[in-house]
């Protein structure tokens, strides 16, 4: 998997090492802390809609031309897997800065396998897997450390990822009307 993207081969802009230290205290004094999370999802037409998350300005999801969209944004399923990758570098960065490891350049790509012949449960619903199989994730990473340290480094963010947690274990899941 490579992406024709430029990468930055320059150090990363370095993450706050004394606040990324209070974070870790703070969360080590109450460990059962749990932050809700929000997001408001506003159907624009067509397949394009509006994402609403804090004060940010709206994040667009989109579907392909394919799959009868206007093409403006990436579809959900690519959305997700632009979280997880996101995800996954914020740990490794973090985790990184917490080893005093300098990185010089982090790219990751993604890429999983999805049967889309359902059409949202519109088209072939006999029985199938329903979203992804399986998610392949490559990790470039230049930095000073032996590339075991690196490895361990990669697993370690992996497994504390939220969003590949998130997508790894079961869920409960409420999808209801309002009324």
């Amino acid at each position: 998997m490579t992406n024709d993207s430029p990468v930055s081969t320059s150090c990363l802009t370095p993450i706050d090492k004394a606040g990324l230290e209070r974070l870790v205290a703070a969360g080590k004094q109450n460990p059962a802390a749990v932050k809700t999370v929000k997001c408001r999802t506003v159907a624009e037409g067509r397949f394009r809609h509006l994402n609403f998350v804090r004060n940010l300005p709206p994040h667009i999801v989109d579907e392909p031309p394919a799959l009868l969209g206007d093409d403006t944004a990436p579809n959900p399923s690519e959305a997700l897997l632009a979280a997880l990758g996101s995800c996954l570098a914020v740990g490794i960065h973090a985790n990184a800065v917490a080893q005093n490891i300098e990185i010089r350049s982090l790219a990751l790509d993604l890429e999983a396998d999805i049967n889309i012949t359902a059409v949202w449960g519109a088209g072939d619903t006999s029985p199938k897997p329903v979203g992804f199989d399986a998610i392949r994730v490559s990790v470039e990473l230049d930095a000073d450390a032996p590339r075991e340290k690196l490895d361990a480094l990669i697993a370690h963010a992996a497994k504390w990822s939220p969003v590949a947690n998130t997508i790894a274990k079961p869920v409960a899941l409420d999808v209801e009307a309002v009324r």
